[in-house]
């Protein structure tokens, strides 16, 4: 069940009611983007979806309620996490919208999430690394990463006459991103991060051993670094509890590295422009 936090004047007073002259970019919290271009509108990794005590208890607003997007002609899943791959957060959009789903064949097969392909009306789409998918005036190149705990993942270049976003999911620091980061001049890329997390297992009643969830502080810029990202925006590190991160402190760690040039440090609701530095501030509207 989806509830927004929100309700839907975000969607319709603030993304839909945009018309961007280049590629503008809004945060959804967790890992999710929507990508706007004068012609497309593409959703990457959309998830509205609330908490699952106790293991996750989410503290991003849920900041969109899917029933009232209109404006949607993809959704891009980098792999199948509850997170990301989360048929209550994109079936609205493909009934609603028609827009098709592309995900790598394991986020189909094995979703955390039950999936059922005929719920997507013949828009189901699978992708590996080197496809490339053109949507509107936006060219989408997958590409490999490194998520140890997926069965199968993907990132994403999405190219626009204005600039190149890059995506990585949820992986970590992956040897594909030194070929990403010479093959492509990205402006604009985002990376999870966050903290190690003890988990609870309530199936077994048990709590196990600490472990790495996300890249932490060190492991953000060396991925940046071999992506030659000019700027770089955190993301995940305030979706769930107990696994949070402080990102002003990759500035420190990044002084001595050629990349990112500049850290943009965007919160849910945020829109960032492809070709221009700083958050773009939310539209007023007169009532």
């Amino acid at each position: 069940m989806v509830h927004s936090d929100w309700g839907d004047w975000f969607v319709t007073e603030e993304i839909e009611a945009v018309e961007p002259d280049g590629l503008s970019i809004w945060y959804l919290g967790c890992n999710g983007f929507v990508l706007r271009s004068p012609e497309t509108t593409v959703y990457v990794d959309p998830y509205f979806g609330g908490s699952v005590p106790p293991r996750l208890l989410r503290m991003d607003p849920v900041p969109i309620d899917p029933e009232a997007v209109t404006l949607c002609d993809a959704v891009l899943v980098t792999h199948e996490h509850l997170d990301h791959m989360h048929p209550p957060s994109y079936l609205p959009l493909v009934r609603n919208a028609r827009a098709d789903v592309y995900a790598p064949r394991t986020a189909w097969e094995d979703p955390v999430v039950t999936v059922d392909r005929d719920d997507v009306e013949g828009g189901d789409h699978e992708v590996a690394p080197g496809n490339t998918v053109t949507v509107g005036d936006l060219t989408i190149h997958v590409r490999g990463g490194n998520d140890p705990d997926a069965i199968g993942e993907v990132t994403y270049v999405v190219e626009h006459e204005s600039g190149t976003f890059f995506h990585g999911g949820d992986s970590r620091v992956a040897d594909a991103f030194d070929d990403i980061g010479s093959e492509f001049d990205i402006d604009l890329g985002v990376l999870a991060m966050g903290s190690e997390a003890r988990q609870y297992y309530p199936e077994q009643d048990e709590l196990r051993e600490r472990r790495k969830v996300y890249m932490d502080h060190d492991e953000v810029i060396e991925a940046a670094n071999a992506l030659k990202l000019n700027r770089l925006a955190p993301s995940h590190y305030t979706m769930w509890k107990g696994v949070g991160a402080d990102p002003s402190v990759l500035r420190d760690h990044a002084t001595t590295f050629d990349y990112p040039r500049v850290i943009e440090e965007i919160a849910v609701g945020d829109r960032v422009d492809i070709d221009s530095l700083g958050i773009v501030p939310r539209r007023v509207l007169d009532r």
